[in-house]
């Protein structure tokens, strides 16, 4: 008590001073910090009940999304069922017409495409595949349905096979919505190059253009829902493929660099298998 407040001094009489020690009782001490206490407390269940909110919202519109897609597959089985039974009509009846094989090689797009559809919202299968010739095969079906004014290379340099565990129809869907923002981002001409290469534990795809580039601040939001710099489009692709690649595979995939005017490059970084 004399080290928290000066005494009260009273004269007795004669030359004798009583000293009155005193300081706040421990129950008072205590109510002191309970507005501090109470309003934490008050700040904390807000906060719990937002990111319950904020939890319960992106569950609901994952299962949309999930609901949407699954939909869209089903609704894609009955054309492609009937597409496959035409196109074999043709080729026996002419086997001579070699649009029946650019009919077949679409047909096959349309039977992916429903399969990647099917897969969004489970947990895919994975299986160690050659993603050099996963890559070839997508790039393959892109050139021959794009301008010949846009050139697409595939370099794996000296690696004649990289085993990586994929859902190849999943991470195919990846390339092709990397590689289609590239066409976008050239805007009618130039070159989209693909840089596959590999470290001790991983498979590494750069992608790149000479397209028009991202500015620095956009580097992290091509990549949400929702966000494009076109007139069309609802801005999922890329959104999409940082879910599969690294949601779905563990990888992870980002903006590598990019210059206005000058091109972007993004890079792909896939565990290899074992």
């Amino acid at each position: 008590m004399k080290e928290h407040s000066e005494p009260i001094l009273i004269n007795i009489g004669g030359d004798k001073i009583s000293r009155i020690y005193y300081r706040e009782s421990t129950i008072l001490r205590k109510l002191s910090w309970f507005p501090y206490v109470q309003l934490s407390v008050i700040l904390l269940f807000i906060l719990v009940s937002y990111l319950a909110f904020n939890s319960s919202r992106k569950a609901e519109q994952n299962q949309v999304w999930v609901g949407m897609s699954k939909e869209t597959a089903h609704q894609l089985g009955t054309p492609t069922s009937s597409l496959a039974g035409w196109i074999e009509i043709l080729q026996m009846k002419h086997p001579e017409v070699t649009v029946t094989e650019e009919l077949a090689r679409d047909l096959s797009r349309l039977e992916k495409i429903a399969e990647r559809f099917s897969k969004i919202g489970s947990r895919p299968d994975l299986a160690d595949e050659d993603i050099i010739e996963v890559i070839r095969q997508t790039t393959d079906y892109l050139k021959s349905r794009t301008s010949s004014k846009v050139v697409i290379m595939t370099d794996p340099g000296n690696i004649e096979e990289l085993k990586v565990p994929i859902n190849a129809a999943l991470f195919s869907w990846v390339i092709e919505n990397v590689i289609k923002n590239a066409i976008d981002a050239i805007t009618g001409e130039g070159e989209i190059m693909i840089n596959i290469s590999e470290s001790e534990f991983a498979a590494i795809i750069d992608i790149e253009d000479n397209g028009k580039g991202i500015s620095k601040s956009a580097h992290k939001r091509i990549f949400k829902p929702g966000y494009t710099t076109k007139k069309t489009g609802w801005g999922l692709g890329l959104s999409l493929a940082k879910r599969i690649i690294e949601e779905y595979h563990g990888g992870k995939i980002f903006v590598r660099h990019s210059d206005i005017g000058k091109g972007t490059g993004i890079r792909i970084v896939m565990k290899k298998g074992t």
